[in-house]
């Protein structure tokens, strides 16, 4: 299965322009298509947001029958499509139900003056569906005849983030292998990392799957339900069962993008101050000012292949569900794992030292 990469991310959401009007005014996408009923997209209204190489379409449905509703209604906002690029559709599509997916939409062709778009989708993971998107000619038109192009009325601010680096999807207790399976039997990926994970009493099962290109990268997340619930555990009583936790966006410059979406808006999840104490001991000599990223809060993890930056935005959506990570990478392949055990071991010195503090002293 020759899968180049990913294509889209299609969301699911209660008000697609009240969703489009955060990513834009606050991550700083660009709304560069719409569509809906006048365009030939019934019962539905999308807009396209744009941003380095990473695509977002948003989706709400117009009637309460409309998929996009039925997804909002269980789940909440979130990622229902997750689109690849192929070189053949057709051929991609029945390679898929001869390996025994479910078919979704056949594929169809859409065309326009100078560019053509065939589509296919067949059923996922939980209720997220693998859409196949294969493009043909030298136009630039994102969905010929359904979403049209449309002017921005964001700022004029060069992309901070590049492209989409993976995946983090939850799934109960259980249903792991079966998903990591999944990949494995219908689109040739291979699982290329493996760990459990355990702190304060919570633990957890995660294995990493990733394309034959190594451009679709998917973090598998299982909670063990024999430790103390934790935040997958909140994640799926949250969101009603499996589906994606969060999206992680590489950036070239993670200071420089912590920068540019705290001044619109974005809020990040808190570090302690004591996780930096011992950083450079955990992870080795930091190639960036220490000072700045104690500021940030941006969190610094390391393996064979070198470091990673990374930082956690605070879910905008009600449930507290879906939620955006922010990734530099300088030569790690890795996901983090190992600042789980680290900024809990930050905390639990910093409550030490609150206790050992004497009652009124910096009062």
């Amino acid at each position: 299965m020759d899968i180049r990469g990913i294509d889209h991310i299609e969301l699911y959401v209660g008000d697609a322009r009240q969703a489009a009007f955060y990513f834009s005014t606050a991550v700083g996408f660009e709304i560069c298509g719409q569509g809906g009923p006048e365009t030939g997209l019934a019962g539905q209204r999308s807009l396209l947001l744009c941003h380095g190489d990473i695509r977002l379409l948003l989706t709400s449905g117009l009637s309460a029958e409309h998929p996009a509703s039925r997804y909002v209604q269980r789940h909440g906002d979130g990622i229902a499509v997750v689109a690849v690029e192929v070189d053949d559709v057709s051929a991609a599509y029945a390679e898929l139900l001869g390996r025994g997916a479910t078919g979704v939409t056949p594929p169809t062709t859409r065309t326009g003056a100078d560019a053509e778009v065939v589509i296919a989708e067949v059923d996922g993971f939980a209720d997220v569906r693998h859409r196949l998107v294969q493009r043909r000619g030298e136009g630039g038109a994102f969905l010929p005849g359904a979403i049209t192009a449309a002017v921005s009325t964001t700022d004029d601010h060069p992309p901070v983030l590049a492209e989409i680096d993976h995946l983090a999807v939850c799934v109960p207790p259980g249903q792991l292998d079966e998903t990591v399976r999944h990949f494995e039997a219908l689109f040739d990926f291979a699982q290329i990392f493996e760990e459990y994970i355990e702190v304060d009493g919570q633990g957890m099962n995660s294995k990493v799957v990733q394309s034959p290109s190594g451009r679709v990268t998917v973090v598998l997340l299982e909670p063990d339900r024999t430790r103390r619930p934790g935040q997958i555990d909140a994640f799926l009583d949250q969101h009603a069962g499996g589906g994606v936790q969060h999206l992680g966006l590489r950036t070239d410059d993670i200071v420089g993008a912590v920068e540019a979406l705290g001044r619109r808006g974005v809020r990040f999840a808190g570090t302690p101050a004591s996780y930096y104490d011992a950083l450079e001991a955990r992870v080795g000599r930091i190639d960036a000012p220490l000072h700045r990223l104690r500021e940030l809060g941006v969190l610094v993890d390391s393996d064979h292949d070198g470091q990673l930056l990374q930082i956690f935005a605070e879910s905008m959506h009600v449930r507290r569900t879906l939620f955006l990570e922010l990734i530099e990478r300088r030569g790690a392949r890795g996901f983090g794992s190992g600042n789980i055990k680290a900024l809990y071991e930050a905390k639990e010195r910093e409550l030490a030292a609150v206790a050992a503090t004497p009652q009124g002293v910096g009062a």
